[in-house]
């Protein structure tokens, strides 16, 4: 770097005591000195205003003219350059002063090393501090140390803090607060703690904002430590905006968001008027509190101070108002985002993250992508395509996920951990594992929840296997297990019914010291009761010390499948006993148990009592559990006049419902009223085809059935095909109706036929109205024989040893013929069976059903 010393005034202009006579001697004309004095005194001015170029434009104009600018105008040229973020014309700034030959001094070096700073050059703000020498001051070391701060190179900015005091230069206020932000993370928090002693015998704690608001940050981030963070914030004499709206973001981002609104609060009693980002981090509480009256009126307070216009508050209000709209309703984020006067990256990446986490407007958020790209003055970045490949994930649109992917790919962003788990997520939810493991092969450093993700993509793919490979690769990686990896791994094992794989994973959490974990035990509750183990289950729950409201409905959800509606309903009594407030989860789960059970008139209790009692509005799932109960209890026409009671237009979950029950008792007429309630909201839902399908097989009216089929076929739509799983020996084997593919084939239909025969001698008679083909009636027998539960049951019988329960698990409702053979095969072979159907368990023993035949 050049260096030169800065001419002083009076070379330029003579000095007034110089006689008259002598001023015909300068070499610099006196016109020329007046335009030079113009010309930079109208530099100074255009860069303190902001207008870089036209500074620029009369900097250039001066060297034309052979005026050499000084370093005064260089130096308010950068300073309004960093000031405006202007960092390209900063550099060129740069370029002209090397050009010039003038010596710097350590003004405009300073200047320049803050400039590259605040770029991410921090290479060259390096190479200009190193070749400062001398010229160093305190700005310089102050200005480094904030160069590596701001640049993730917390280490470095520590030892030249150090460097600096063995240098003989004593700290300034600049210097405490760099480093000790830089201290400000789990690895360096403890050097932190050694600063702020040294810091305590300069007096700057209790004299300087920056230093008060970096203590701040070392506590609440280094140590999460909120109590000593505050106590820092009430010991701080001169408390600004600045430094409230710090402690208000920090107690909301690692403590309550409650508090951080009530200490909102305090700052507006105090007088002082809150800025954009106490805006942005109040509304970010408000929204993860859903208090929406609240964030109405902050939204009102924005307005009246003229915040609502800026971008961080616009986002802000887009996403509290998308969290906190009762259903799911965008239309006051919809509303701010229109009335927003610029779009920026984050405005648009707020409101398609709404749209796609808000539930149900996921095409909108594809809509919004697409108006953003038109559009074309804004680029997407890495947060953009989460939100949205989430939305593709949502409606399993592979077509428009793999475009997104390709858009990520050129603008170089597929690699990165976010946009990458959101497409992991995607190829799963679409059932293309394989692309779902490529998107995470290529990822450039794989997180815990690029691995989280990962393993829950293949535990809810049936593919335990390799969840638990990946499982034990993270044990290799920086990264460290933590409760949603057995949460996953759990689910994973829940979802397929694997409960030795459970029971291996609840091993490996109580050796990794996880068995108190509240999220962790809420899984294990729930993989317990999903795989046929209530008693485990709970176990479990009995051994929590705190139980939660997840808690409380993972154990009534599981009695409730299991009909032990009494059970149920005894433990949601005890859960409101022990004051905690039951959700719209919990009520599903209370209603379930009631429709399993046929208690009508409980069920109806509870579902008055949902708003009467706890202001909780039902929704679609829970008038979908009251038709469920109505259905069950053969009182078919009293559902359709609830149904159409309904305060909303009642979805196909409902009326498939409805649909379900009437194939159960045989009335045709209501079916096909129903199928063509569920068609009408989507021609293409296979399920109501096959569901009318077999009502009318049921009842013989084949010509119907053959109907239906060939316009299935047409459609090109699929029925899902039935299959039953068992697992023994920490392996799932998978059945189809008449599979011949598993090795033992041929020993398991000889070993079906033996206990067909004998249980027929015990008095089972086989029902061929469950035979849902048009056969002869001497070939009905045999394909009944050939269900996928009863092959299950047979290989799990062939392959177990007593007193082993048989757990067998089913996609579809379990067959009846099927449920009545199991009862037989009980008693036969003295086994406990238990049978995990698309609605409930059945539990057989000894000839009877936990489901008393009521399902």
């Amino acid at each position: 770097m050049i260096s030169v010393s800065l001419p002083s005034p009076a070379n330029l202009i003579p000095p007034s005591t110089k006689p008259k006579s002598q001023l015909k001697l300068i070499s610099i004309p006196y016109k020329k000195i007046l335009n030079f004095e113009y010309l930079k005194n109208n530099l100074i001015r255009e860069a303190n205003a902001g207008n870089i170029k036209q500074a620029i434009s009369t900097l250039d104009l001066m060297a034309q003219q052979d005026l050499n600018p000084d370093l005064t105008s260089y130096s308010v040229l950068l300073k309004s350059c960093i000031r405006k973020r202007n960092f390209h014309l900063g550099k060129l700034v740069h370029e002209k002063l090397c050009e010039s030959q003038l010596e710097l001094d350590s003004i405009v070096l300073n200047s320049l090393i803050s400039l590259y700073s605040k770029c991410g050059d921090w290479v060259s703000a390096r190479s200009i501090f190193e070749t400062m020498g001398e010229k160093r001051d305190l700005v310089s070391w102050s200005a480094m140390m904030s160069c590596y701060a701001h640049n993730d190179m917390e280490l470095e900015a520590v030892l030249t803090f150090f460097d600096m005091v063995e240098a003989g230069e004593y700290p300034n206020q600049f210097c405490f607060s760099a480093t000790i932000q830089a201290c400000s993370n789990h690895d360096y928090a403890w050097i932190g703690l050694v600063i702020f002693g040294f810091l305590l015998k300069t007096g700057y704690f209790e004299s300087d904002v920056c230093v008060g608001c970096s203590l701040i940050d070392l506590f609440s981030k280094g140590f999460r430590d909120l109590v000593s963070a505050k106590k820092v914030f009430d010991l701080m004499p001169d408390r600004n905006s600045v430094s409230w709206t710090l402690m208000i973001t920090r107690i909301s981002q690692f403590d309550n968001p409650r508090n951080a609104i009530e200490l909102f609060l305090d700052m507006i009693l105090t007088g002082l008027v809150p800025d954009k980002f106490t805006y942005s981090s109040v509304l970010s509480a408000c929204a993860e509190l859903e208090w929406s009256l609240f964030g109405i009126q902050l939204h009102s307070l924005a307005i009246k101070s003229g915040m609502s216009s800026d971008v961080c508050v616009g986002c802000s209000l887009v996403d509290m108002y998308a969290k906190c709209a009762p259903e799911g309703s965008m239309i006051n984020s919809r509303k701010v985002f229109d009335q927003m006067p610029v779009h920026n990256v984050m405005s648009w990446t707020a409101i398609i993250t709404g749209y796609a986490q808000c539930g149900r407007s996921d095409i909108e958020a594809m809509e919004l992508y697409c108006k953003m790209i038109e559009d074309g003055s804004v680029k997407p970045n890495h947060f953009t395509f989460s939100g949205l490949l989430k939305a593709c994930a949502n409606v399993s649109n592979l077509d428009m996920g793999k475009k997104v992917h390709c858009h990520a790919v050129k603008l170089g962003l597929a690699s990165i951990n976010c946009v990458g788990n959101a497409l992991i997520n995607l190829y799963a939810r679409c059932d293309r594992m394989e692309e779902a493991q490529k998107a995470f092969e290529v990822l450039f450093e794989k997180n815990l929840i690029s691995y989280n993700t990962a393993i829950n993509a293949y535990s809810k793919n049936f593919s335990t296997g390799e969840a638990f490979e990946l499982f034990n690769q993270i044990d290799n990686t920086t990264a460290s297990v933590d409760s949603y990896t057995f949460a996953s791994l759990l689910s994973g094992a829940a979802s397929v019914g694997a409960v030795g794989k459970g029971e291996q994973i609840h091993a490996r959490l109580l050796k990794a010291g996880f068995e108190t974990d509240q999220c962790v035990c809420n899984a294990l509750i729930s993989m317990y009761s999903r795989c046929g183990n209530i008693e485990a289950s709970l176990q479990v729950f009995n051994e929590m010390e705190d139980c939660n409201i997840i808690s409380w409905t993972a154990i009534i959800t599981g009695y409730a499948k299991y009909g032990f509606a009494k059970r149920a309903l005894k433990f949601f009594s005890d859960m409101l006993g022990a004051g905690v407030k039951p959700n719209e989860v919990t009520y599903v789960a209370v209603l379930s148990a009631c429709s399993h059970a046929g208690m009508i008139d409980e069920g109806w209790k509870f579902f008055y009592s949902m708003s009467e009692e706890h202001g909780i509005s039902p929704r679609m799932e829970h008038y979908a559990c009251m038709v469920d109960l109505l259905g069950r209890s053969g009182y078919l026409q009293e559902a359709v006049e609830f149904i159409r009671s309904m305060p909303f237009t009642a979805d196909a979950l409902v009326w498939r419902t409805l649909l379900g029950a009437c194939r159960v008792y045989g009335d045709a007429e209501l079916g096909k009223y129903a199928a063509e309630m569920i068609l009408e909201q989507d021609p293409n839902d296979p399920s109501a085809h096959v569901l009318l399908s077999n009502l009318y097989a049921s009842s013989g009216q084949w010509e119907k059935v053959a109907k239906i089929r060939k316009g299935m076929k047409e459609r090109n739509l699929v029925k899902e095909a039935g299959c039953s799983w068992i697992e023994v020996e920490n392996k799932v084997h998978k059945f189809y109706v008449g599979d011949t593919k598993h090795p033992q084939a041929e020993d398991i239909y000889e070993n079906l036929d033996q206990l067909a025969l004998k249980i027929k001698q015990m008095g089972y008679v086989p029902d061929t109205n469950f035979v849902l083909h048009e056969v002869e009636e001497e070939h009905k027998e045999r394909y009944l024989l050939q269900h996928s539960e009863k092959i299950a049951l047979v290989f799990g019988l062939m392959n177990t040893s007593k007193p082993k329960t048989i757990r067998i698990f089913k996609n579809l409702r379990v067959c009846g013929d099927c449920h009545t053979a199991m009862k037989y095969i009980s008693v036969a072979t003295g086994r406990e069976i238990i049978v995990r159907d698309s609605n409930r368990f059945h539990h057989i023993k000894d000839g009877t059903c936990s489901c008393n035949d009521y399902w």
